[in-house]
């Protein structure tokens, strides 16, 4: 089904998150769309995702019913693009620069929030106990435990001698995390994708 709502492309989003002041960065908002759309909690709606994105009673203040429909038409333009990333099974990690101690720091710091607080609360949607299968919680704890070796890299980088050996570890890391994201995709979610279309409400 053709989306009513296109997306306005990486640098014009980049431009509006920052015009309501949020927090979370493309990157962590593409993949918590990403890990809702994959979540069995099929009470998650876009909106609930979309308010998350902004501490409890920071969510910006939209003035008009315009304002108000364009706000959730631009958010529901990259939903749709990200489901049918989700669809085809190509959800990656942004692209990241990686040339000095100062990059692979910023990096670090990034990648865990993509992870953990992209893909990992995403899929859980402010939920921790409905039941899973016992493959996909087990995918589910292994981005977890991912997501904490860019924060054990950052903290090698003081004493590293040899940044080989940690850029190394990182495009790994990145390499376990795409995949276990994509045995996801293919063994819970593309067998239920069609039941998985969420619209605004």
């Amino acid at each position: 089904m053709e989306s009513q709502n296109k997306y306005i492309g990486d640098e014009s989003f980049k431009k509006f998150l920052e015009h309501y002041a949020c927090p979370s960065s493309l990157a962590v908002v593409k993949m918590k769309f990403a890990g809702a759309i994959c979540s069995p909690n099929m009470d998650l709606r876009p909106t609930d995702v979309i308010s998350s994105f902004w501490e409890q009673g920071k969510a910006p203040r939209l003035e008009t019913k315009n304002e108000a429909e364009l706000f959730f038409k631009f958010f529901m333009g990259l939903w749709d693009e990200v489901f049918e990333q989700v669809k085809s099974n190509k959800i990656k990690l942004s692209h990241t620069k990686l040339s000095g101690k100062e990059d692979i720091l910023r990096a670090c710091a990034e990648r865990f929030e993509e992870v953990e607080c992209g893909y990992v609360e995403g899929f859980w949607g402010g939920k921790d106990d409905f039941k899973l299968p016992a493959f996909v919680a087990e995918m589910i704890d292994s981005l977890t435990e991912l997501s904490g070796v860019y924060n054990t890299l950052a903290k090698k980088l003081d004493k590293a001698e040899n940044l080989n050996e940690i850029l190394n570890t990182f495009r790994y890391t990145d390499k376990m995390v795409e995949k276990a994201i994509s045995f996801i995709i293919e063994n819970s979610v593309l067998p239920r994708i069609e039941s998985l279309q969420r619209v605004m409400n």
